[in-house]
């Protein structure tokens, strides 16, 4: 009988789920398995920082649907943290792997010792420890289960240097295929409330329907975008599900942000919203007036029961598959006849009214105005560009005017707001997309964060194209400090010459201040065949977003 180590079982358990990309930081309690890895089918993309790795997990699974996998050592699991909690808010299938001390030191001062399990706990939807090789392959299968199941999710397991190293016959152990131990995804809805939601939608006059992150657990958009050409709804995307329906389709009408697109502050005067894998949160107001109106409806299907209702009461909840429920509602939507309501064309004026604001922006100065960076960037724009969006006032330029045509092929940070996320997600759609442009588009204050992942991008050939907003600022922060305070308090940067940093690292770095030169320098970026960076001194310009989040303490604080 064949003789085998957890380590093996590790491997073989991830290689049943299709993981082929592990996204990781070498030290020295996963060194075993990372050496019974390096025999099979796997690829590792090492990062500088673990918190990268799992961003780059992070933004793997939600871009393609597959497991992302991430592994570190007990150091190394403390600064993936910060990436657990991101992922868990981004909603990512994502097993968390770490190492750690022997069992049998663990609780007497072992090395590098803390509780990870109870670390981990807050940030994923589950956290474990192995503590026999023989339970890897169904604590494993337990993890990508519950990873998938309902919102999706990391899942954390400790797995202790000696239990990789455990020895045992592959008769002790029994391995089972994934749609063995896994459910598949559909999930369909009882026909009562289907008819219940159609009824509701064609009385409308006013309907709203916005797909969060959950309808965006497919890989395309044609469930959503039957639905809309059926009913003549108008659709607004975001989180996983922008450009499930592109932003140029007649009944797409660009990204739910509220502070950043004028046709998705029409919300409040709505009277239906259909809301498609979206959480009732503090972005809508928690559905309550004026955010939506006291008289409006709503639907709201979600796959997790939890969220139905969470805030304020439905007129139709479903839970299930987001997909599989669309498709329901167009069947039976199929039945009648539908109209354009005079409601499009307020909503296309609306659009219309937010393009000509950002043109009026977008004008050639120095130094100039980040409407105008952004401007330039989309003349040079495809179709299956990959755009990475970070936080801060200067990409919420970009995302108030960059369109998303493509399903996931459009991403920006999480609600929770983990600034430096931007590049880690760029490198994973990179290494998803190959053959396709990649650009991240991030501040100076969020280059900080994990501006040494491009030294990752340079050894792994990952050539994404940078576009840095250089303010000198903590930018949105030090807008809101002025709007609230009179004064910046500790937001203020240097012109720092990150292009330089770039350049050392191995790639390609331009550094522009005059109009003229910015679309040139782009042009050579994308042609430079290396990651590169194009470092651009812009306005300290205040965004609509920042202008929200001003009015809207003012309007608790009273001041």
């Amino acid at each position: 009988m064949a003789r085998v180590t957890g380590s093996h079982l590790i491997a073989q358990a991830l290689k049943l789920e299709g993981v082929y990309n592990i996204f990781t930081l070498a030290g020295d309690h996963v060194l075993p398995v990372l050496d019974v890895m390096a025999d099979g089918d796997f690829r590792f993309i090492d990062t500088r920082h673990e918190q990268a790795a799992v961003h780059m997990a992070d933004a793997w699974g939600r871009i393609t649907g597959q497991l992302g996998v991430c592994m570190y050592t007990t150091p190394g699991f403390a600064n993936a943290i910060p990436g657990l909690s991101n992922a868990l808010y981004s909603e990512s299938p994502l097993l968390s792997i770490a190492g750690s001390a022997d069992l049998s030191e663990l609780g007497r001062g072992a090395m590098q010792e803390i509780d990870q399990v109870g670390m981990a706990a807050p940030t994923v939807k589950e956290s474990l420890m192995i503590h026999d090789a023989r339970r890897i392959p169904d604590t494993i299968a337990r993890a990508v289960r519950l990873a998938y199941s309902g919102r999706r999710g990391p899942v954390h397991l400790t797995i202790p240097v000696d239990v990789q190293e455990q020895e045992l016959d592959e008769a002790e152990v029994t391995f089972f295929n994934p749609d063995e131990y896994r459910a598949g995804e559909a999930s369909l809805a009882p026909p009562e409330l289907i008819r219940q939601a159609v009824a509701l939608l064609r009385q409308a006059q006013r309907p709203f329907v916005i797909a969060g992150d959950a309808a965006g657990y497919t890989l395309d958009g044609r469930a959503l975008q039957n639905f809309v050409e059926t009913t003549r709804a108008p659709v607004l995307t975001e989180g996983q599900a922008r450009g499930l329906v592109a932003d140029d389709h007649p009944y797409g009408f660009g990204f739910f942000e509220r502070g950043l697109n004028r046709a998705a502050s029409k919300l409040r005067e709505a009277d239906l919203v259909i809301m498609l894998g979206r959480k009732q949160d503090y972005t809508i107001g928690f559905c309550r007036p004026p955010n939506i109106a006291a008289d409006a409806k709503i639907i709201q299907i979600d796959p997790a029961a939890s969220e139905i209702g969470r805030n304020r009461g439905v007129a139709v909840g479903i839970v299930g598959d987001v997909t599989s429920v669309l498709e329901q509602l167009t069947q039976e939507a199929s039945a009648y006849s539908w109209q354009d309501l005079p409601w499009l064309e307020e909503l296309r004026a609306s659009r219309a009214a937010q393009a000509e604001w950002a043109e009026g922006l977008a004008v050639p100065e120095t130094p100039m105005h980040a409407m105008f960076v952004h401007q330039t960037l989309e003349s040079l724009l495809r179709p299956d560009d990959f755009l990475s969006f970070d936080g801060g006032d200067f990409c919420h330029f970009g995302r108030a005017l960059l369109p998303a045509q493509m399903p996931k092929r459009w991403s920006y940070v999480s609600g929770l707001g983990m600034l430096g996320s931007s590049l880690p997600s760029a490198l994973a759609a990179q290494v998803a997309y190959p053959d396709s442009r990649v650009i991240n588009l991030t501040g100076d204050g969020a280059f900080g964060f994990n501006g040494m992942e491009f030294d990752t991008a340079v050894r792994h050939g990952l050539n994404v194209v940078t576009i840095l907003g250089n303010d000198s600022a903590w930018g949105i922060d030090r807008q809101i400090q002025l709007g609230l305070y009179g004064r910046p308090v500790a937001t203020d940067l240097l012109q720092t010459r990150y292009d330089l940093v770039v350049q050392g690292l191995g790639g390609h770095g331009e550094f522009v201040e005059r109009p003229e030169d910015l679309k040139p320098a782009l042009e050579r970026a994308f042609a430079a065949n290396k990651p590169a960076l194009v470092n651009v001194a812009v306005q300290r310009a205040i965004s609509p977003r920042a202008e929200a989040a001003i009015a809207r303490r003012q309007a608790v604080t009273g001041k």
